[in-house]
Parts: C-alpha cells; sequence; structure tokens
C-alpha cells in the first residue's frame, strides 16, 4: 500500500536544506491511476507523526535561530563591508541552492511515499541517480557563471568565493534527496536531527573558517565559504550513511514523468527566490557603479550593502513567520475546493486572509516603529547608526509579500497555481523596475538604502493588491475593507509611539517592541476590528474545521 508523506514547510528564503513541502501546485491525480487510498492511521502511527511534526517544527525554528545567529556574528568578524561582500556571495548561491533543495526533497519524498513499501529502495536509487546528475549539471553551471554573476554585481572579488559554493550546489543536490527519502517514508524524527545538527554545524564552520582564514592573513570572506562548503560535506555522508542508498531496479517514476513534475515547481521557486533578492542585487550592481564614478573602490559598496543586508535580517521575519498561516489553513481551502463548497472556499480564505493581516501588523508595528533600536539589539554601530530608516520601510514592504505570499498560497490551493506564478514573476519585474529608476537617482550613501526599501515596498503592496483581487475573484472573498482601514489605522499609530520611544539598552528593546505590540492589539480591540467572536472562529478554523479537512 502506498504511503504518503507529510507536508513540510519551505525554506524562508534562507538556505535551509531540508524543509520544503509536497508541492502544492500540482493538479489531482487522475482518480482512474491514481493508488488506492491508505487506511486511516492507528492512534500508534498518529501519535508518531504528531511527534514527528512537533520535531520538524521544532528543527525549523532552531534553523532559523541558527541562521539568525549566523549573521550577527559575520559583522563583527568580518567587518560590515566584508558582512556585504559574503552576503553577496549567499545570496547567490541561495537562489540555485533553494530550487535545487525544494526539488530535490520533494521528488524524492513523492516518489517513495508513492510505491509500496518493497518497492521503495528502488524508488529511492531511481530518483536519486536523477538528482546527483541535476546536481552536478547545475553546480557546473554555476561555477561557469560565477564571473557574470560578480560582474553584475559590480562586485569581481566576489568571482572566487562564488565559484568555491558552487561545491555547496553539488553538495546540496545529492544531500536534498536523501532528506527526501527521510520525509517520504515518514521518518520525520531523523530529518529533524539532520535539521538541528546541519544548523548548528553550518553556523560554527562558517564562523571558524572566517576565523581561520584573517588568522592565517586570507580573506575572511572566503574563509566563511570555506566553513560553509565543509559544514555540506560533513552532513552528506552522515545522511547518505542513515537513508542508505537504495537498491538498482525499475520501479518508482519513470525520468520523464519525475522531470515533468520537478519542472514546474522548478519554475516557481526559481521566481519565488529571485523575488526575494531582486532589490538586493540591483542595489549592489547601482552601488559598485557610484563607488567607481566616485572612485571609492568597492569596499565602500560592501559595506553599503552590509548596512542593508542587517536590514533584510528582521524586515524578513513577517513573512518567514506568516508561513505558517498557509501550512495550517489553506490545506484545508484545498479540501474545500475539491468538494466544491464555495461557502467553505470563502470562509477559510477570509479567514485565513484576516488573519494574516492581524499578524502582519502586530509584527510589523514593534519592527518598524522601533527600527534603529532593532538593529542596535544585533548589529554594530555601522549597521544601527545608518539602517533604522532602511529598516522602518523595509519592513512594511515585507509585511505586504508576506499577505502576498498568503494569498499565492491561497491561489495555489484553488488550482490557480499558473497566475500565482505568473504574479511572482510578475512582481520581480515590478521590483526591478522600481530599483532601476529610483536607485540610481539617489545621493551615494544610506540615502540608495532607502530609495531601494521605497521602490521595493511599493512594488511589494502593489503585487499583493493585485494578488487580493485575484483571489477574491477566485474564491469569493478577500479581507473586508474595513479590516484593512483598521489594521492600517492601528499600524501606523503603534509605529508613532515606537518612534518615539528612546534608547534605554538592549534588554529595555524586549519591553518596547511589546509595548508597541500591545497598543496595536489595543488599538484594534478599541476600533472593534478583535473581539470575542475572533476565539470562537480561530477555533473553528483549526478545530472541528480543521480535522474535517
Amino acid at each position: 500500500m502506498p504511503r504518503a508523506a507529510e507536508p513540510l514547510p519551505p525554506p524562508p528564503g534562507a538556505l535551509d536544506p531540508s524543509q520544503a513541502p509536497q508541492d502544492p501546485a500540482q493538479p489531482p491525480q487522475d482518480p482512474a491511476q491514481a493508488p488506492p487510498a491508505a487506511p486511516s492511521p492507528s492512534p500508534s502511527a498518529a501519535r508518531s507523526a504528531g511527534r514527528g511534526g512537533l520535531a520538524i517544527a521544532g528543527a525549523k525554528v532552531s534553523f532559523i535561530v541558527f541562521g539568525f545567529v549566523q549573521q550577527l556574528i559575520l559583522p563583527r568578524l568580518l567587518g560590515t563591508d566584508g558582512y556585504g561582500a559574503v552576503s553577496v556571495v549567499l545570496a547567490g548561491v541561495s537562489v540555485v541552492n533553494n530550487v535545487i533543495v525544494a526539488t530535490g526533497i520533494q521528488g524524492v519524498s513523492r516518489a517513495v511515499s508513492s510505491v509500496a513499501e518493497a518497492d521503495v529502495a528502488a524508488a529511492f536509487r531511481r530518483t536519486l541517480a536523477l538528482h546527483a546528475v541535476l546536481a552536478i549539471v547545475v553546480s557546473a553551471g554555476f561555477a561557469l557563471l560565477a564571473g557574470a554573476i560578480a560582474d553584475f554585481s559590480e562586485a569581481p572579488h566576489v568571482a572566487g568565493p562564488l565559484r568555491l559554493v558552487a561545491a555547496v550546489v553539488l553538495l546540496y543536490g545529492l544531500y536534498a534527496p536523501l532528506v527526501g527519502a527521510l520525509n517520504g517514508q515518514r521518518r520525520f524524527l531523523a530529518q529533524a536531527g539532520f535539521d538541528i545538527t546541519y544548523g548548528a554545524l553550518r553556523t560554527a564552520s562558517i564562523a571558524a573558517g572566517a576565523l581561520l582564514f584573517l588568522r592565517a592573513g586570507q580573506s575572511g570572506v572566503l574563509g566563511a565559504i570555506a566553513g560553509f562548503v565543509t559544514a555540506a560535506a560533513i552532513i552528506l555522508p552522515l545522511a547518505a550513511f542513515k537513508t542508505g542508498l537504495g537498491r538498482p531496479g525499475s520501479a518508482g517514476p519513470s525520468i520523464r514523468a519525475h522531470v515533468a513534475f520537478l519542472l514546474p515547481l522548478a519554475v516557481s521557486q526559481t521566481f519565488l527566490n529571485l523575488l526575494l533578492q531582486t532589490d538586493f542585487f540591483l542595489l549592489r550592481r547601482f552601488l559598485g557603479q557610484a563607488t567607481a564614478g566616485l572612485a571609492l573602490g568597492a569596499r565602500a559598496a560592501d559595506d553599503l550593502i552590509g548596512v542593508y543586508r542587517g536590514a533584510q535580517l528582521f524586515a524578513f521575519l513577517p513573512y518567514q513567520l506568516l508561513l505558517s498561516v498557509t501550512f495550517i489553513l489553506f490545506p484545508m481551502l484545498a479540501r474545500a475546493h475539491a468538494e466544491g463548497d464555495r461557502a467553505a472556499v470563502r470562509r477559510y480564505t477570509m479567514t485565513g486572509v484576516r488573519l494574516s493581516f492581524l499578524l502582519t501588523g502586530l509584527l510589523c508595528a514593534p519592527i518598524s516603529g522601533l527600527a534603529p533600536h532593532v538593529l542596535r539589539f544585533a548589529f554594530p554601530v555601522e549597521i544601527w547608526s545608518r539602517g533604522g530608516d532602511t529598516l522602518r520601510v523595509l519592513s512594511l514592504g515585507m509585511g505586504a509579500f508576506a499577505v502576498l505570499g498568503v494569498a499565492s498560497a491561497a491561489l495555489t490551493s484553488l488550482h490557480r497555481e499558473r497566475i500565482a506564478a505568473a504574479l511572482t514573476a510578475a512582481t520581480v519585474l515590478l521590483v526591478a523596475t522600481g530599483c532601476s529608476i529610483a536607485v540610481p537617482r539617489a545621493p551615494f550613501g544610506p540615502d540608495m538604502l532607502v530609495s531601494s526599501a521605497v521602490a521595493t515596498s511599493l512594488a511589494l503592496a502593489t503585487a499583493a493588491i493585485v494578488g487580493g483581487a485575484l483571489l477574491h475573484r477566485a474564491a469569493g472573498g478577500f479581507v473586508p475593507a474595513l479590516t484593512a482601514l483598521r489594521v492600517g489605522a492601528a499600524l501606523l499609530a503603534a509605529m508613532a509611539v515606537g518612534a518615539q520611544l528612546p534608547w534605554l539598552g538592549k534588554i529595555a528593546v524586549l519591553g518596547e517592541a511589546i509595548l508597541v505590540a500591545l497598543v496595536y492589539l489595543a488599538l484594534l480591540v478599541v476600533t472593534r476590528e478583535v473581539g470575542r467572536d475572533d476565539l470562537a472562529s480561530l477555533k473553528q478554523a483549526f478545530g472541528r474545521g480543521a480535522r474535517r479537512a
């Protein structure tokens, strides 16, 4: 009897090599060709799946924490300019890595979970071989294009680290299928263990590599990337030892069928990851052109792009945290759509989007209102003294991005995956156009960072509005206009309060963030946007309704 793998959350734009969902964009299988449904799980199996789900959730949190710590360490080891240079390298490879990880995990998980138990090893070997070939080809291509990527970014000095990090593409391309096999076999505790182990190993290796190279009088940027490669090289054989390499056989999807599954997933993931990095790469390009014209040297551009990356670290938090809304709510939306229940589709859509609005405001209010203090809490003076205005604007843009992500996930759940992909691609173009117009016209310095944040935020807000209109057309609802107005007013008022709060020390920032969040919530209560009915709605959406779905 085939076994169904559990969906897992995708990487939050970071280099997370093992957390990706089953692809919700695939159309439902023809019932005549579908395997027989698996029986309802036994109580012990349900408990095991619950423990596995908790382990995966904990591993995701740990991976985010490790990545956050890594970002805090690097500016102190490399300086702001070195942090900027290594960020260019990591941003460049993340676009490729996240695509190859998503396709590797989802593809192999699907393959091994759709065959009988006796055929799992053969299906695993068959798909692993294909992904190994893809990993070699993509890694070689990235190494060949490293110089072009560096030149586009007006950062030729990072061409060497970019070529070195191509080894990570190869290693991730081999590692992701192993994790996919664990996922497809429902070995969630083992998968979570690798997540946690690798997160810690990668952070420690990058920091150690940078430190060792600096002490040897070499490039700390190159050392950090060497540490990254080392961590990936260590985790790969450990995972292979755990999963094995399968056995020869013809079970599983054909190469043609497997590629047909991977291709649309790869395209959608490419657009998403380009969207996450478009403003960063264009800003680095325009900073490089400006420094060349002013004869300031590459370090001046790296220094400012390091400030921007620091702001991005906190601005991305709403998007990362709101992914949980899609994992909880929109599987129910997909089921209601499949059953033809238009009323449930509308109800689930409006519940999820409204919740995303409320949570986005709750997250953005303290980050934007306390922007300079937030950066000062985490980064050295070179970053917080110049990045506060950028974070204040960019956090709002990323809030719009979070809403856009929820709308796109809902469209995908309603089998409007082509519309969702087209919307993402159009947003990439919109961000690129806005940054290309605004950033070069700004004076060199922090003004260029703010211009990039403004252009990006306006583009994302526009895309979120369009996404809302498309979702309203598909589902019959989006978010009440009065809710949007109340949330917007409460957000602006809470931000204004936060902007007036003085710096009282790092510990006090946490209290000030709570205060700003409470102001936001209080205003929602006063305006009657949040009330007693919300608890009942959440219970219905995530309790009995979720169990029925």
